[in-house]
């Protein structure tokens, strides 16, 4: 038995990194998939036919989990198309690194409408429906930065950092009704935007955690997969750390 098999899943920004990475752990674990991106409707379609290979119902919507209307619209399509909303990964992320000092107030703005408000909206968007069911888990990727901070960072650590207590909010107000919400906050993950770092730099990072690696996306989607099944049925607003003990 697969552990997902039957459920639905959103996952918002999807089409390439952990979200990509998610999406095709929990293709194989037999969840059908709906997943959002922003940009490349190529991309979306290869993800789209390689998850349908797998053997379950999947599809692309190009949505902006920064608008709430938007967020709105792609619920009630999903629950249209697919008869449920069983999961929800709130994984859609920009940076915008700065030093505070030449961090511009668009900038901060961006970064907090796009990491934290996209995880308030779709939240909202899917919580009527998982209220009628009874059950839902909500699995919010914030990061390490979010826990701990990092220079350069303060407009994407506010995001991740906000998440942490949205999470735990969430959790205590749905817990009676069986709908549980937890979040995973990974390391140094390498992903096709880790791949433009400069070489050196990347093995100091690797040398500096304890498992003497960057972690992978599908690192990340195994611990979603713990929390999206029944395996983790007892466990809500926790903060699950995928980081090779880079915070130990």
């Amino acid at each position: 038995m697969k552990l997902l098999e039957g459920k639905t899943a959103i996952i918002t920004g999807a089409s390439r990194g952990i979200g990509r990475g998610i999406a095709q752990v929990f293709a194989r674990e037999g969840a059908n998939i709906a997943f959002t991106y922003s940009a490349s409707a190529e991309a979306a379609k290869a993800l789209e036919k390689e998850l349908t290979a797998a053997g379950v119902k999947a599809k692309g919507y190009k949505s902006n989990a920064a608008s709430f209307d938007e967020s709105q619209q792609l619920a009630e399509e999903v629950l249209a198309e697919f008869g449920s909303i069983d999961i929800l990964i709130n994984n859609a992320g920009i940076t915008k690194d700065n030093l505070l000092m030449r961090i511009s107030e668009e900038d901060f703005d961006n970064v907090i409408e796009v990491n934290l408000k996209s995880v308030f909206n779709m939240t909202k968007a899917v919580q009527r429906t998982m209220l009628k069911q009874r059950k839902g888990s909500i699995i919010n990727m914030s990061s390490v930065v979010g826990v701990k901070g990092n220079a350069g960072q303060s407009n994407y650590a506010a995001s991740k950092a906000g998440i942490l207590g949205f999470t735990k909010s969430v959790a205590l107000e749905l817990g009676s009704r069986n709908i549980r919400c937890n979040a995973i906050a990974p390391g140094f993950i390498e992903t096709e935007m880790t791949e433009v770092l400069d070489e050196k730099i990347v093995q100091e990072w690797r040398n500096s955690i304890p498992l003497k690696r960057g972690g992978s996306p599908e690192d990340v989607a195994n611990a979603c997969v713990f929390l999206a099944s029944d395996m983790s049925a007892y466990i809500t607003g926790q903060v699950l750390h995928v980081d090779g003990g880079m915070l130990t």
